[in-house]
């Protein structure tokens, strides 16, 4: 339904989705391009765990452009235009003016420079993913990497944050920390349609998208591994630093 209803009104477009994609064949180009995952957090809508939505993007020249995530269960949508800011609305499906759009990021009232500055992982809220592969190298990247960022920094060697969070949808992890909700989101393994949305719903917060990997300020769409951090007033270049150290020397590698 959603690819045949947006090929017919914009005929023109290419589309990219979780359904439609072929490995090592499908890419996403500069061309004007709906990248779609009609649902992100499977396993949830499996087991009836209410965090699964649908994850519309729009990109233009390879760049996140237009950002819809729903979550029907919770009626939950997040809306996001390049240069029109970003939104959370709840109880979205009834149209009713005691429940309006919210500018994002919530804590600075739709201003990242009033936001709460990043202090450092010992008191953020790190969400993150397990993933499908539970083997290998990446796997025990994320492994050690989950080890070192809740053990205790006395004796653990870790970074001791103040929890990690899984809801089981990319595109809703990075919606929560497009909100502020949530401080960073790191995933290894997802592909562009899981984040291209929520992307673009971040960078209208005051947030960034870089590589999970360390060192990597800019990263591709269809890169696999991303770290989200929440727009604030400050810190985001040094928690995202100091994340990156509890990588060390570790990359993530998947294929296309």
């Amino acid at each position: 339904m959603v690819s045949s209803r947006l090929q017919t009104l914009y005929p023109t477009f290419l589309f990219v989705g979780e359904e439609t994609y072929v490995p090592g064949t499908t890419t996403i180009t500069t061309s004007p391009t709906f990248i779609v995952d009609p649902i992100d957090g499977t396993t949830n809508f499996i087991h009836g765990f209410p965090f699964a939505c649908i994850s519309l993007g729009f990109t233009l020249s390879r760049l996140p452009t237009v950002g819809v995530v729903y979550n029907p269960f919770q009626d939950l949508l997040f809306t996001g235009i390049r240069g029109g800011g970003s939104y959370m609305q709840r109880n979205a499906s009834l149209n009713l003016s005691q429940f309006p759009k919210q500018k994002l990021p919530l804590a600075g009232g739709g201003d990242a420079d009033r936001a709460p500055v990043l202090g450092g992982l010992s008191s953020a809220l790190v969400a993150v993913e397990w993933g499908s592969q539970r083997d290998g190298e990446n796997f025990e990247i994320k492994a050690r990497t989950f080890r070192k960022l809740t053990a205790s920094k006395e004796n653990g060697g870790g970074s001791m944050v103040h929890s990690l969070r899984s809801l089981g949808s990319a595109a809703l992890n990075i919606c929560a920390c497009a909100a502020g909700q949530v401080d960073l989101y790191w995933e290894g393994g997802c592909y562009a349609w899981d984040v291209a949305a929520g992307w673009c719903i971040l960078n209208e917060a005051g947030g960034r998208m870089v590589s999970g990997n360390p060192g990597g300020w800019e990263t591709e769409l269809d890169s696999r591994v991303y770290l989200a951090v929440r727009g604030a007033s400050a810190g985001q270049r040094e928690i995202v630093e100091e994340f990156w150290g509890m990588i060390g020397d570790g990359r993530m590698e998947y294929q296309h």
